[in-house]
């Protein structure tokens, strides 16, 4: 009998000196964001790292385009409790009224840097939908001796082209990258900016593209392979140009230039040139759906990444370099790029579709 009381009470010790975060299980997190960048996705690792002692598990769930995800999302078939979003995706998940609102929540007013006008995604207010994330400058990715200078227009881009046929592409629409180039080649062939920046149906949308589709048409038969073919991703065409192939890529990150040869990606000589006189400029976005199942954990993993701490890891030109949002004083940064509008988001669709029809492949 004394040895059953002995073996009980060392039953009950045992449990009761448990730690309780080894009773506890991690809260889940399943973070819906594009997997395309290695440097990217070691940040998340990184993240995922630093979050596991608050008992959250983010896990990264890597999708080559985010609009998969929010089609199921409107549909109300998806497990995300974070998503990656910006533009389109998030008109469209606004809309759908799939979206929590979380900036007053967090109370991030005070940290973030005004300047970025963060406050409106493609033209429409986010409303505390989403919270942004980092910044997005669009430029050319070029060989110190193809492009005198730091801007190029679309003529002069189109002369380039003549005089070094199958040197240049860019990733086929609707790729974001790709029709974003678009973007940047008509504002840099038309003076109505402001038009842009209007839903298309409130413009005459037609008349605005027309010199577009007749540059394009010229450039076409100038471009790699023909026009025949086109990279599927920035990446891969970023990788045509590390190994010679071409002799232009397309960035979103204005520090990529550095990152990239920091790490011996592309030749040392490698620079930055504006498509136009200004970079089209945007936030990203983090935000979590209404169909959340761990909504506040999702909140914690936004506080973190926006943290002093982590938006230092996320800029640092060793890793993903990608620019901070807070107002923070970052050494050895590159200075952001002129700023050109980003277009109203109904743009998106419209030029992708128009493209389409007109280059189908």
């Amino acid at each position: 009998m004394r040895y059953l009381f002995l073996l009980l009470t060392a039953i009950v010790v045992s449990v009761f000196s448990v730690p309780s975060s080894a009773q506890d299980k991690p809260t889940p997190v399943y973070f819906y964001a594009w997997g395309g960048n290695p440097a990217i996705n070691d940040y998340i690792r990184w993240a995922a790292k630093e979050l596991q002692p608050e008992g959250i598990q983010l896990h990264h769930v890597k999708v080559a385009d985010i609009a998969e995800v929010v089609k199921q999302l409107v549909d109300g078939q998806s497990n995300a409790d974070l998503v990656w979003i910006n533009g389109e995706n998030f008109h469209a998940l606004k809309a759908a009224d799939r979206l929590r609102a979380v900036v007053a929540e967090l109370d991030l007013d005070t940290t973030l840097n005004d300047d970025l006008d963060w406050r409106s995604d493609f033209g429409e207010p986010i409303e505390g939908l989403e919270v942004p994330w980092g910044v997005g400058q669009f430029y050319l990715l070029t060989c110190q001796s193809c492009i005198a200078g730091d801007q190029v227009s679309a003529n002069e881009l189109l002369e380039y082209a003549a005089q070094h046929p199958g040197r240049m592409t860019y990733p086929k629409p609707p790729e974001f990258h790709g029709t974003t180039f678009l973007k940047s080649l008509l504002l840099s062939l038309s003076e109505q900016d402001t038009a842009f920046r209007q839903p298309v149906d409130a413009v005459d949308a037609e008349k605005l593209t027309a010199p577009l589709w007749t540059y394009l048409d010229e450039l076409q038969p100038l471009l790699w392979q023909g026009g025949e073919n086109f990279p599927s991703s920035a990446a891969q065409q970023l990788n045509w140009f590390a190994n010679q192939q071409l002799d232009i890529a397309l960035s979103f990150n204005p520090n990529e230039v550095k990152t990239l040869v920091n790490q011996a990606r592309v030749p040392q000589g490698t620079k930055r040139v504006t498509l136009g006189e200004g970079a089209i400029t945007n936030s990203h976005y983090l935000a979590v759906p209404t169909t959340s199942q761990h909504a506040e954990a999702a909140q914690r993993v936004i506080r973190f990444f926006l943290s002093e701490t982590a938006q230092r890891k996320k800029a640092d030109l060793s890793g993903w370099g990608d620019p901070t949002v807070l107002d923070l004083e970052l050494a050895d940064m590159p200075p952001l790029l002129p700023v050109a509008t980003e277009f109203h988001a109904s743009w998106q669709s419209y030029l992708e579709q128009q493209w389409q029809q007109r280059y189908p492949r």
